[in-house]
């Protein structure tokens, strides 16, 4: 699959930030293009209201890396991987994500959901640069 990594870089401790956004319901708090609900947590798994509907979303454990990969299962039954990394960049920090070409995505539909994503980063760029 062609895919796309898309970074922000964001003025604050790699590790702090870190610290601060890995738990799954910090999520839709910048991450509109994952949740447009609260995340409701079922153990194992997460539940929220997406872009197309209820979404299912598995997380990464917590981990001395800055690895926040999480799978999301979409109401069609498809499953979306989404590799998702924080870390250091210099004194401050890097989050960058990697967006999969989707089967069948059109090239409108990949440079959407890219853009959507850009949206997403600088969102939490802005509420989690150092004050």
């Amino acid at each position: 699959m062609e895919t796309m990594t898309i970074g922000a870089s964001i003025d604050r401790d790699w590790r702090e930030l870190y610290d601060a956004i890995w738990h799954p319901e910090v999520f839709p708090t910048w991450a509109s293009g994952l949740a447009q609900s609260t995340l409701e947590d079922h153990g194992d798994h997460w539940r929220a209201r997406g872009p197309e509907g209820e979404v299912t979303i598995r997380f990464t454990g917590y981990n001395a890396f800055g690895v926040m990969d999480h799978r999301v299962d979409l109401p069609g039954g498809d499953q979306v991987y989404v590799p998702l990394r924080v870390f250091q960049n210099g004194a401050g920090a890097e989050v960058a994500l990697t967006l999969f070409r989707q089967p069948g995505m059109s090239d409108e539909k990949f440079a959407a959901d890219a853009e959507w994503v850009r949206r997403d980063l600088a969102t939490l760029a802005a509420r989690y640069a150092k004050a």
